[in-house]
């Protein structure tokens, strides 16, 4: 559900003053063109540093989604940004994040970005799930697969599983960020997420799929009725997102999870 963005100056006086206890007296703040998660999302300017804050009311749904990033960040690789302090006051959740500057990923066939988004996602697979409560990816899809294709995305790797290119900062690496939807799962997941990805930006479904192997062992290690369960179960959340808000790019993406499972049937 969208959440209506306001500026930083909109925010209740106390909510300001609890930032700038972590901050110092902030100068100038801008707030952010893209995204529609966040109802604040801004750079702040201090006397002494610059920071990224955003943050929703504690009422809105959203909220959830935002205390599951402030707990997974602890445990992340070092190529995404470090959460400085979370805090909840004058009926907002606010969260402050070390600042990045670089842009968001291309994902074109022949983009030098793909080696080091490669670099990124392998970089997490290697990284430790830790012992928090986070969604499993066979409770997660449980309501598009049936129980045996479910229980084929049992797996205790940490999964980002929004791979969309606006969430892969490159500056001189590829940086992942917003972890709204942290899961424990198989660890061929996040490459199959990646793969769909890739085919919005342009690779057919052999490209993507022959250029995954090739990056991530758990993608060229992954059980085919496995990849094929979820594959299914992809493409009918897509159904359901694009029912749901039948914007053109949701709708493709839908067309394009569907054009997957008829390319994976025949993978070799």
């Amino acid at each position: 559900m969208p959440v209506d963005r306001i500026h930083w100056d909109d925010l209740p006086l106390a909510a300001r003053g609890a930032v700038e206890q972590h901050t110092g007296p902030v100068l100038r703040a801008k707030t952010a063109d893209a995204g529609v998660n966040s109802g604040i999302a801004a750079t702040l300017h201090t006397a002494d540093a610059t920071l990224f804050i955003k943050g929703v009311p504690t009422d809105h749904p959203q909220a959830r989604t935002q205390q599951r990033e402030a707990t997974i960040n602890p445990y992340l690789p070092p190529s995404c940004p470090r959460l400085l302090w979370h805090v909840q006051i004058a009926g907002w959740d606010l969260i402050g994040y070390e600042h990045l500057v670089g842009r968001h990923a291309d994902y074109a066939p022949g983009s030098t970005d793909l080696p080091l988004v490669a670099h990124a996602l392998v970089e997490l697979q290697n990284t430790p799930c830790p012992d928090v409560e986070l969604k499993r990816a066979e409770d997660r899809w449980s309501g598009y697969a049936g129980p045996d294709g479910v229980e084929q995305l049992v797996g205790d790797t940490l999964l980002h599983t929004d791979l969309a290119p606006h969430n892969m900062l490159v500056t001189d690496r590829a940086h992942l960020i917003d972890w709204a939807w942290p899961t424990r799962g198989a660890a061929w997941i996040d490459p199959a997420v990646l793969v769909l990805r890739l085919m919005e930006a342009g690779h057919t479904a052999k490209a993507a799929d022959a250029w995954a192997r090739e990056q991530f062992p758990s993608w060229a290690a992954a059980p085919h009725a496995s990849v094929a369960a979820f594959s299914a179960a992809n493409a009918r959340t897509w159904d359901e997102i694009a029912r749901n808000d039948p914007q053109d790019w949701k709708k493709h993406m839908g067309r394009l999870a569907h054009d997957w499972v008829t390319y994976w049937r025949t993978a070799p």
